[in-house]
């Protein structure tokens, strides 16, 4: 089992390449896929290049963000390389895991499963240390030290509560409707009973309203954008009880709720330029 990445397939795009990568997950027990936009390398001596992981929303792959939203612009711009991982194990075969769009294969929720049917669904370490790790070792030209994270909806929820929880692993964060209060939500309460069990303790490890109580030294604005017209705002998303949160413990947070416009990837490719830009300035560049 090849745990090394080989790529799969490779498109230049403004100046830069999409590259799609396959590798073994020792972490997941499976075959993963994640692609890396690179951008144009400067004349040499090439500095590396910051990252920017992307992490997506329900039933999305490691495909969805690096098709629609027209990120890379911006990130070629700014010299940025963007991580677009995928969202859950797969080819497992657990029984129920496509059972629903919104639980199991393409929803692993960016948390370590502590139930034994779900053992395999541990995206959190994925994220947090096994990319990062796979990264630093295999592609030189990337300066994994230097570091931020964003997402949309359930990825927005991962990259919230990713970035609370390691403060010192990434510069800065911000999401496109992310699900801000997971405990209080249909979609949260589903997959947290069947990851994590009944015990509501171990719920708030993953629930970024929860988490800001707990952090004191966040100095970045964390950045939302939230579609006024998403259908799932007021019994999914509710942006409202992380806002407050915030407000409460002292955590800079900027809210933009945008007239019109839903949960889709329109939405975010509308506003994907302003938070290269928030993740540009932190990232020193």
């Amino acid at each position: 089992m090849e745990t090394k990445p080989s790529e799969i397939s490779s498109s230049k795009m403004f100046g830069g390449y999409n590259r799609r990568y396959k590798h073994f997950s020792p972490t997941l027990g499976c075959s993963m896929n994640f692609h890396i936009y690179f951008p144009p390398s400067p004349p040499s001596p090439s500095p590396k290049f910051p990252v920017l992981y992307w992490l997506s929303g329900l039933t999305c792959t490691d495909e969805n963000f690096i098709v629609k939203s027209g990120a890379q612009r911006a990130a070629s711009k700014e010299g940025i390389a963007l991580i677009a991982p995928d969202t859950s194990p797969r080819g497992l075969n657990v029984e129920g895991e496509a059972d629903s769009w919104d639980f199991g294969v393409g929803a692993g929720f960016y948390l370590n499963a502590t139930q034994e049917k779900w053992k395999n669904w541990r995206m959190y370490d994925y994220i947090v240390k096994e990319l990062p790790n796979l990264l630093a070792e295999n592609f030189p030209q990337l300066d994994t030290a230097k570091a931020s994270i964003f997402g949309h909806s359930m990825g927005g929820h991962g990259a919230l509560t990713i970035y609370l929880k390691n403060l010192d692993k990434y510069k800065s964060v911000s999401a496109f409707a992310p699900i801000g209060n997971p405990i209080n939500c249909p979609w949260g309460q589903k997959a947290f009973t069947n990851y994590l069990g009944e015990n509501k303790a171990d719920w708030e490890e993953y629930d970024a309203t929860c988490l800001v109580a707990k952090c004191h030294d966040v100095s970045a604005t964390i950045l939302i954008d939230q579609g006024e017209d998403d259908k799932f705002l007021h019994n999914q998303l509710l942006p409202d009880k992380f806002s407050e949160a915030c407000k409460k413990h002292g955590v800079p947070v900027l809210v933009r709720l945008q007239p019109g416009y839903d949960h889709s990837f329109f939405f975010i490719a509308t506003f994907i330029d302003d938070h290269i830009l928030h993740h540009a300035q932190a990232l020193n560049l």
